[in-house]
Formats: structure tokens, sequence, C-alpha cells
């Protein structure tokens, strides 16, 4: 079965009407038909900004679920200590803490198609392999 990363902005922009990329995060989140797969840091911070609309967390949650998204905890101390150097790495570009579990999980699943609205960040990102990230979602005009 084919696989997505998914970062906190196509979560955001689904789940917000208002969001100036919400029609495009659900046409394609709605077209695809593989498996999305993120970390409880991403989940975290977009329950964070969806927490303002009134049935926003309920809609996340309810996404999250419909889908069958595997959601990736990735709090173990090693995981924390690959994601702190990941981020001291790009601190230039910059890097969050949910961006660098999101490389961390891609490592761990092999997996580099990603569902973002952070074009540098994951256009500069790298695997521990040195694999590029693949930018799924098409740039807001």
């Amino acid at each position: 079965m084919r696989g997505w990363l998914i970062d906190t902005g196509p979560l955001v922009a689904y789940v917000d009407a208002g969001d100036p990329a919400h029609q495009l995060a659900v046409d394609a989140l709605d077209e695809f038909s593989g498996r999305l797969h993120t970390t409880a840091a991403v989940v975290t911070e977009a329950m964070h900004l969806v927490s303002g609309e009134a049935e926003g967390p309920e809609v996340l949650v309810e996404f999250l679920n419909a889908g069958g998204t595997e959601v990736a905890a990735l709090m173990e101390p090693t995981t924390l200590r690959a994601a702190a150097a990941l981020m001291k790495k790009y601190r230039d570009t910059p890097m969050d803490f949910a961006d660098a579990t999101l490389v961390l999980l891609a490592e761990h699943l092999g997996l580099t198609e990603i569902a973002t609205l952070d074009r540098r960040g994951f256009s500069t990102y790298r695997t521990s392999r040195g694999r590029p990230f693949r930018l799924v979602l098409p740039s807001l005009k």
C-alpha cells in the first residue's frame, strides 16, 4: 500500500475552511487512497492550531481516524536526542520538533513522499542516507 507522510499544514488546512490551502488539502487528501503516516508531535501541533475552531479538534480526530492514519509516538530518549540533533543541523532553515520527528519517521518507514505546505523546509531536509523528500502537494498559487 502506498504511503505518505503528513505534516501539520495540510491537517490544519483540511479542517479550517478559511485557510488559504483548504481546497488544495481537501482535494489531495480526499483523492489519496493509501495510508497516511504522521507523528504525535505533528498531531499535537495541529490540535493546538485548530483549537480556535469550534469543532476543530473533533474534525481533526475524525479525519485521522477515518483514514486510518498511523501516528507514531517517537518520544523515546534516543529519538528525542536524534530530533534535537536534526533541529540543530537545520537551525538555519529552520526545523521545528514536529518536522524533525517526520524526518525520523521517514527514515524508519523508508518513505519520502510527504504532504506538506512547508516547501522550503522539506525541499532542504534529507534523511540520514541523504534521500530528499518528494513533495506531493502542488504549491499554492
